[in-house]
């Protein structure tokens, strides 16, 4: 079942979160455009919590058929897709109660943690998870690497989210399929592969 439901005043709330250089803000510009696509009003913002590759970053995107303010309120997120589990689990209270959250657990230590000013949580999922969220866990490196480009985590996540969305989830795959098919075709098949494993991955999860 849709973890986001629409109706005819329904705005889709997903919060994106990760780490620099995971592909967060690009995730989030895909879904923006997708939605786009669609004719819904969209609003999307980002922020950086450090500006060098690996600090912290988030992204909102929001869609229906109107949209104010490009902000997730606080405890109205639909879909938390975590590109990194500890950062997921920061961001878990912003899920509504019923969302989902879709967590890569490989893991990728933020700056705060490296420089000893955090620790790393022991089980971020589990803790997830006994606060009652539905959480969807794999590693979508894994995935990625099988499949020859550790880059496809991207897509790999979009995929697991696709099910969730209130527009068909080949109306997102053809989105991400059509921004390689001009500039770089020869990675059209595997994007495809990454986006579909997604979608299993969840599923299994």
């Amino acid at each position: 079942m849709n973890a986001a439901k629409t109706g005819e005043y329904k705005v889709t709330n997903i919060l994106v979160s990760g780490i620099g250089g995971q592909g967060v803000m690009t995730a989030a510009e895909v879904l923006s455009q997708t939605a786009l696509s669609q004719g819904y009003d969209v609003k999307k913002t980002e922020v950086a919590g450090m500006a060098q590759r690996g600090g912290v970053v988030t992204s909102h995107v929001r869609f229906g058929r109107r949209v104010l303010s490009p902000a997730i309120p606080h405890g109205e997120a639909d879909i938390l897709v975590g590109f990194e589990p500890a950062e997921a689990l920061r961001w878990c209270g912003q899920l509504r109660p019923g969302g989902v959250a879709m967590v890569n657990r490989l893991r990728q230590e933020p700056p705060v943690v490296t420089l000893g000013l955090f620790p790393y949580p022991d089980d971020p999922v589990g803790e997830m998870r006994a606060r009652g969220i539905e959480v969807h866990a794999f590693d979508a490196g894994a995935i990625a690497r099988e499949l020859g480009n550790l880059k496809l985590v991207n897509t790999v996540m979009l995929g697991a989210i696709a099910d969730y969305l209130p527009f068909p989830a080949e109306i997102l795959k053809e989105a991400i399929l059509a921004r390689f098919r001009d500039r770089k075709p020869a990675l059209v098949a595997v994007n495809e592969q990454a986006f579909e494993a997604g979608r299993a991955a969840q599923a299994a999860a």
